[in-house]
């Protein structure tokens, strides 16, 4: 069989772990083989192991890729200068726009997690806590300045993480709505619901 084929900027195992999340997308963490993989990578499966350890170090990098990701992304939107209602509005559109980038890798990190062995499965669940906490203190502080109507954070974040999960329908289907109006729809009804 082949070499594995990169592209200019991605590397051999960004290789393997964007098809790892295309197939534990469409068949799921559990029903998904190393040789699967191997055929779809187009190299033998002893190969892979040159680049990954296992199936579950595959499964650790894609969740924790993306979990770091969507953390990095709301501490540089926690330390901005911007209204509480403008970090939501950040937030929202960086779900959308990483959903609409990268939805493999994100699909498994919304559904795949619960196969993470511990201690990475706490870790992980850690992160998603983090990052949920700081999103409704975004809600709580807006309450607090007046800049957001009096909701219970816990459900307007609930809400919020919801609805922009909601892309994997409009992933799914064939409606042909740009993602630019999607994004700006999706931010529009989203923060009309909690703002004065």
């Amino acid at each position: 069989m082949a070499k594995i084929l990169t592209g200019k900027n991605t590397s051999k195992k960004e290789v393997i772990l964007q098809k790892a999340a295309s197939l534990f997308k469409s068949k799921s963490y559990s029903a998904a083989s190393m040789r699967e993989l191997a055929d779809i990578v187009g190299v033998e499966a002893s190969s892979l192991y040159n680049h990954i350890g296992s199936k579950s170090e595959l499964l650790q990098d894609i969740c924790f890729k993306t979990g770091y990701q969507f953390l990095e992304q709301i501490e540089k939107i926690k330390n901005s200068s911007n209204s509480n209602v403008e970090k939501i509005e950040t937030v929202i559109r960086f779900h959308i726009k990483t959903m609409a980038e990268n939805f493999d890798e994100v699909y498994v990190a919304n559904h795949e997690w619960k196969h993470l062995e511990e201690p990475y499965l706490t870790d992980f669940l850690n992160i998603r806590r983090n990052y949920e906490k700081s999103l409704m203190s975004f809600i709580e502080t807006g309450i607090e300045e007046k800049e957001i109507r009096l909701v219970n954070s816990y459900v307007a974040m609930l809400t919020i993480l919801s609805a922009v999960r909601g892309l994997e329908f409009w992933q799914r289907s064939k409606k042909n709505v740009p993602l630019q109006v999607l994004e700006n729809d999706m931010v529009n009804q989203l923060l009309n619901g909690i703002t004065k």
